[in-house]
């Protein structure tokens, strides 16, 4: 049964389009810079606030354009004559009392802002690659375990049926096995499509569609071992460094410039212009060429300025409720995370521990027993076994996404642990 069951997974590997060689965490880690499209609208985002940044700046560029008319006039003692004009303007803002100053602060403002949010997507998608990861390794221990306790069952219907053929057990009591053989066997051929399934989502988890890895590396993870802060000392640490912290901090920073850039609306502006012109009809009062300053004074303009300001303090104050509700937020994941880190090593890992010694022993207890014919339970010693190492796999992964979420939370690095060795 088992030689029957690795054909048939080596069968199903070369029949899908699969990467060749063994896959790392590392390697697989390496693809959260890869375009995927989380990471490209991220990016998409970033590139937007730089160009409007550039066009914010562009406020006080100098400016060249030409204008003109085509007409004909009539003075009051002659006729109906030609009176094109044509004009080349020069014009560079000189003054305009915060406006282009403002815009420009807003503007930097969210690309800071953009550029959080791109950190904190490539955060997100390591810690997504690293848990499909993860699962495709828990996926082939799962499918062993379930295909050891296939092969127990199937040896038990296969033996109930060879007595029932010789009149020594009923025919409910081989339906009962042979139902009792297929719930297994049903477990093993979902645990079996998992392994497919699972591969897939890593395979789009690190932009890879199509190619599917066949072989992973059971990782090392030394990391699992390092010391965290207390809950206390590192909530303000969070509260600082968090990715999304610092987004909406950056937004209410943009904010606070639009508000004063469209304040200044209502000041003045001082322009210069240089004016090079020409004429179809003379005229004494024309200049060929003129160059001056050019004042303007806004008188008034209705609501347009104070709609604009109710508008901005409406989103400023929505982006300041979501940031206060964000910090109430990563207080509660902190706590949360920092407790199960604390579970997984103060009790779960030491439990399966103990199971997986208990088990080992049990093996070899059960293959001397099998060597000396006293019992024929080997086989359900065997995947007793695997189970115990997938119990401690799943808590050595649990607690690797526990610290990688506690990572992220707080930005990318930890502060240090007071008495920790470095």
């Amino acid at each position: 049964m088992n030689h029957l069951a690795l054909g048939f997974l080596l069968a199903w590997a070369l029949s899908a389009p699969a990467l060749a060689e063994r896959l790392t965490l590392e390697e697989a880690l390496a693809a959260a810079a890869a375009p995927h499209p989380d990471r490209r609208v991220a990016e998409s985002d970033l590139a937007a606030a730089r160009a409007d940044l550039e066009q914010a700046a562009s406020r006080q560029d100098f400016s060249l354009f030409l204008d003109g008319a085509v007409r004909r006039g009539r003075r009051p003692d002659g006729d109906w004559q030609p009176d094109n004009v044509a004009r080349i303007v020069a014009r560079k803002p000189l003054l305009d009392f915060g406006r282009s100053g403002r815009a420009v602060d807003a503007a930097e403002q969210e690309v800071a802002a953009r550029q959080a949010a791109l950190m904190d997507a490539d955060g997100l998608r390591r810690i997504d690659i690293m848990a499909r990861y993860f699962d495709v390794l828990l996926a082939d221990v799962q499918y062993a375990v379930d295909d050891e306790f296939m092969a127990v069952a199937y040896i038990a219907f296969d033996n109930t049926r060879d007595r029932h053929e010789v009149g020594e057990l009923s025919l409910p009591q081989l339906l009962a096995e042979d139902a009792r053989y297929q719930d297994v066997r049903e477990r093993r051929n979902a645990s079996q499509q998992r392994m497919r399934a699972t591969r897939q989502r890593l395979a789009h988890a690190m932009h890879r569609p199509g190619a599917l890895p066949t072989e992973l590396a059971d990782p090392a993870l030394p990391d699992n071992a390092r010391p965290v802060p207390e809950y206390e000392s590192l909530l303000p640490w969070v509260l600082v460094h968090n990715p999304q912290v610092k987004v909406l901090e950056a937004r209410l920073a943009a904010a606070d410039a639009r508000l004063a850039a469209i304040r200044a609306e209502r000041n003045p502006s001082l322009d210069a212009e240089v004016v090079g012109a020409g004429y179809s009809r003379e005229s004494s009062t024309r200049d060929e060429a003129s160059a001056g300053l050019v004042f303007s004074m806004p008188l008034y303009q209705g609501r347009r300025v104070d709609a604009r300001i109710e508008r901005e303090l409406a989103l400023k104050t929505r982006t300041a409720a979501t940031l206060e509700k964000l910090k109430l937020d990563l207080s509660e994941m902190l706590l949360v995370t920092l407790q199960e880190i604390e579970w997984l090593r103060g009790s779960s890992r030491p439990a399966a521990d103990r199971q997986v010694e208990y088990r080992d022993w049990a093996l070899e207890r059960a293959r001397a027993e099998y060597e000396l014919e006293m019992k024929t339970n080997l086989g359900t010693s065997m995947a007793e076994t695997q189970a115990a190492t997938l119990r401690r796999k799943q808590v050595d992964y649990r607690l690797a996404l526990a610290l990688a979420r506690l990572e992220a939370l707080s930005g990318g690095s930890l502060p240090p642990v007071e008495g920790a060795k470095p």
